[in-house]
């Protein structure tokens, strides 16, 4: 007599989501704390002194590297799990239909905790505006989103503290906002492409939201397989530049150009030299953390941070599909001088 097939049990993170996140969570939090001693440990097996150029550049790299994909995973993983209740569709009803001021400060904020960058603007342009959503409004959560985004906080957090983290949340939150409403104040529709403006307009809704512990852990995990997947080559690429710069650029150098005392137009310089470059927080934070190291201002050095992840050459060659040039430009414009003003002002008072 045949015995009936016993049925494939699922694997046991689905069957014990709370099991799972708790042993993940353990399991994270020994790994980084192991990660300064590895780092020692491994300069150590080579030939090289820890003191020199060399064995500095060496540990800032073991050290960075690890630190900065474990935040960057366990970030990525958690915030997976919350932009499940964050859909582009979503978002878009969350922001229809709310009055400019209100609705600018809800867009920045959202920009937080959604998974946007400026790769995603062309389609989300197109489904703001058939959502009826103001322009200005728009270019609040378009700044905010590539800008101020979990990546960038829990890497500020992890590497400076929190009151770097909570200082860059402030500052990139009242950039965009400010930014938006100035942009929505200009009324500049005109200066979209004739078909984005003949575009008819839809009512947003959103389903139930059925989705289980279960479903967000996969979720989380997705999201670290595809954000984790595609930034790890800029990572090993900023972390070796930090680690060049740690370890061989002159400190006297860096403070002359980027220091407190540094005249107040290295403010402009670093924006425009931050500009033409294209990375993202994960890219950039690395380097910002050496150039701080070596006496770089802090004011200078985040408005350096903040114009190469809220603006770039390549987005403004993406939004140029849905946007004519003196918007491109006004949108440009202001957000630079508000990362300037933001940057002078910083160093000034600190």
């Amino acid at each position: 007599m045949d015995t009936p097939a016993t049925p494939n049990k699922a694997p046991w993170p689905q069957r014990q989501p709370h099991l799972f996140l708790l042993l993940a969570a353990l399991l994270w939090a020994l790994i980084y704390q192991a990660l300064d001693p590895t780092a020692e440990a491994l300069v150590a097996l080579l030939p090289v002194e820890r003191t020199s150029h060399l064995g500095g550049a060496l540990q800032f790299f073991f050290y960075d590297t690890p630190k900065v994909l474990l935040l960057l995973i366990g970030v990525v993983f958690v915030m997976g799990m919350v932009n499940s209740y964050f859909t582009p569709e979503r978002t878009r009803v969350l922001l229809a239909g709310r009055s400019e001021g209100l609705a600018n400060v809800m867009a920045a904020s959202l920009g937080i905790v959604t998974p946007f960058c400026s790769c995603s603007a062309v389609p989300l342009f197109i489904g703001f505006v058939q959502a009826g959503i103001p322009l200005g409004v728009t270019f609040s959560f378009l700044i905010s989103a590539p800008m101020v985004n979990e990546v960038a906080l829990a890497l500020l957090f992890g590497l400076f503290g929190w009151k770097i983290a909570a200082l860059y949340l402030s500052l990139g939150l009242s950039i965009a906002i400010l930014a938006g409403w100035t942009i929505g104040r200009l009324r500049m529709e005109a200066h979209l492409e004739d078909w984005v403006r003949e575009m008819p307009r839809f009512q947003a809704s959103v389903d139930a939201d059925t989705l289980t512990l279960t479903d967000r852990i996969d979720a989380g995990r997705n999201s670290v397989r595809e954000i984790v997947g595609k930034v790890w080559p800029y990572i090993l690429v900023g972390i070796a530049v930090g680690a060049g710069i740690h370890g061989w650029v002159p400190q006297d150098f860096l403070v002359q150009i980027m220091g407190k005392d540094a005249p107040w137009w290295s403010v402009i310089l670093a924006v425009l030299i931050g500009v033409p470059m294209y990375t993202n927080a994960a890219g950039v934070i690395p380097i910002v953390q050496a150039l701080l190291a070596k006496g770089a201002a802090l004011g200078t050095v985040l408005a350096f941070m903040m114009s190469v992840i809220a603006l770039s050459l390549p987005e403004a060659i993406i939004l140029r599909k849905v946007l004519k040039v003196r918007l491109i430009a006004t949108f440009f414009g202001i957000v630079a001088t508000g990362i300037v003003l933001v940057g002078i002002i910083f160093n000034t008072l600190v």
